[in-house]
């Protein structure tokens, strides 16, 4: 990359389109040397909606950024729709700002590592507001004890705290200080909280996300330079013991073998098979995980094998855990039935991090006190024939499945690897019409995250619902292995899997009385 191009965009600005003309012109010279251009529309009440049919409407062909926090326009300055600004990569310096009528020029010189001649020039557009711009002085009055230390107790100490899977604890002012950069940098790129479905689409019980408001105080407040200010540190002051099973003592605990993963190297998918002790059937109300070593623990996926099978690969999926998940307890009226004398099947995915360790995962498991109404099912989009082209940067591959019975969709997990770039699923209904259920448009690998529906979602009998991955096995993908090779489906990393899995119930099935009397109670 030689440059980025960025321009200053808002819909109720009819002097831009002229802007947006001109910077057509210069992306179609320089686009194929090296050079990125984007729209950047900070203009608060203009919502992404609004924004993408003023652009089919205008014909722009530009992608558009839209700053719903103003923290771009705010860092740029950019006071006016209309300006253009052209950004050197080699140090992220700001080479050209100013009108799109000397823009072709100044990209020139950027791309050809000369001098740019005229660095800045005025812009006669219209004004974009920045409400916050010229409040820097009040951003030093943020409250830490009264505003953003709540704020991090509630969106962030569950990870980072002692014996959490944050790289560091939220202990103090002192380290929420020494650290404040980097909660800057990663709250901006919108890497903490690590949350990666789009807002738009769907409502989720378990959204880790922060808002908008909550992402500009925090910012503010860093960009004042973190003041202490008068009161408490709830984050000192408050010692939280965290339990070892948040949902409380489970009803039956199983343990894996304990596995030694060497320091270096590939660890092959470990699958341990672990005898359920119980002699009757149970109805099961909840999971959780309490991982031995979460350093070297990847992820889990648990799956029950009736008694009389071999074929570890048959069972029913039971649970999952990754990394940062929460006890898993079952929708309400729901519950998946633990047959007595059954095998749990523990698929172990272990990475080695520069040291031997050693683990041995727990499993929490908790029982109804009465058979449920509706058994809870799962269904898994796949396709292990995929195929992904060397050199790829945007491969979209799907699956699907039409329903012939009403379902009620609960939750959603993508998972793909280091090639997966972005990932939803979508409903086709038997009118034609489509809804998008979930976008992930950024997937990221570390956090194999399940996406519950705040409201369960339901499919009338008939339904197409098909999940899609895209991946990017181009150089462009700092996490690929090798973009020179093609990609198949495969268990680690460097290979690829679509892999969509879907917790639901069907409408029309209920418990049967036959196994409501087998399944008691306790254990």
């Amino acid at each position: 990359m030689k440059a980025v191009v960025l321009l200053t965009q808002s819909n109720s600005c009819s002097a831009g389109a002229d802007s947006i003309a001109q910077l057509k012109q210069v992306r179609d010279q320089y686009q194929t040397q090296g050079v990125q251009f984007f729209l950047v529309n900070s203009t608060l009440g203009e919502s992404r909606d609004a924004i993408a049919k003023a652009a089919i409407t205008h014909g722009i062909d530009l992608p558009i950024l839209v700053d719903d926090t103003q923290l771009i326009g705010e860092s740029l300055a950019a006071t006016q729709a209309g300006e253009a600004l052209v950004i050197n990569p080699k140090d992220w310096t700001l080479a050209y700002r100013g009108d799109t009528k000397n823009l072709g020029a100044a990209v020139g010189s950027v791309v050809n590592r000369t001098a740019v001649k005229t660095a800045q020039t005025a812009v006669s557009g219209c004004a974009v507001k920045l409400s916050e711009l010229n409040r820097r002085a009040e951003h030093a009055k943020i409250s830490y004890s009264k505003t953003i230390a709540p704020l991090l107790q509630d969106a962030c100490v569950t990870c980072h705290r002692a014996g959490g899977i944050g790289p560091w604890a939220m202990t103090s002012y002192d380290m929420v200080k020494g650290f404040a950069p980097m909660i800057r940098e990663v709250v901006r790129t919108q890497r903490m909280p690590p949350w990666h479905a789009d807002p738009h689409y769907g409502v989720f019980k378990n959204n880790r996300s922060i808002t908008p408001d909550q992402v500009k105080t925090l910012v503010h407040w860093i960009e004042a330079g973190a003041p202490r200010g008068q009161g408490s540190d709830p984050l000192g002051e408050t010692k939280k013991t965290w339990a070892e099973w948040p949902a409380g003592q489970p009803d039956l605990v199983l343990e894996t073998p304990e596995f030694n993963v060497p320091a270096t190297g590939t660890v092959a998918y470990q699958n341990m098979p672990v005898k359920n002790p119980l002699d009757h059937d149970v109805w099961l109300r909840a999971v959780d995980f309490a991982p031995g070593n979460r350093s070297v623990l990847h992820h889990v996926i648990v799956s029950i094998i009736p008694t009389g099978t071999r074929n570890r690969m048959g069972g029913t999926y039971l649970a999952g855990y990754v990394p940062g998940a929460a006890a898993i307890k079952f929708p309400a009226d729901t519950g998946i039935l633990l047959p007595a004398g059954s095998t749990l099947n523990f698929q172990m995915h272990y990475t080695t991090n520069g040291k031997p360790a050693t683990d041995k995962t727990r499993f929490g498991l908790y029982v109804a006190k009465q058979a449920p109404k509706y058994p809870l099912r799962n269904t898994v989009l796949l396709d292990p024939r995929l195929r992904i082209p060397a050199n790829a940067k945007a491969h979209p591959l799907s699956a699907s499945r039409t329903f012939d019975r009403d379902v009620l969709i609960y939750k959603f997990t993508p998972h793909s690897h280091f090639r997966g770039s972005a990932s939803n699923f979508v409903a086709t209904y038997t009118d034609g019409r489509e809804e998008v259920l979930l976008s992930v448009p950024r997937y990221d690998f570390n956090w194999q995250t399940a996406y519950e529906l705040k409201e369960p979602k339901v499919l009338p009998a008939g339904t197409k619902l098909t999940h899609t991955t895209v991946y990017d096995n181009s150089v462009q993908n700092p996490a690929n292995p090798d973009p020179n090779i093609e990609v198949r489906w495969g268990e680690q990393s460097w290979e690829e899997m679509l892999y969509g899995n879907v917790r639901l119930r069907y409408l029309d099935e209920v418990v049967s009385e036959s196994k409501t009397a087998q399944a008691t109670a306790a254990p």
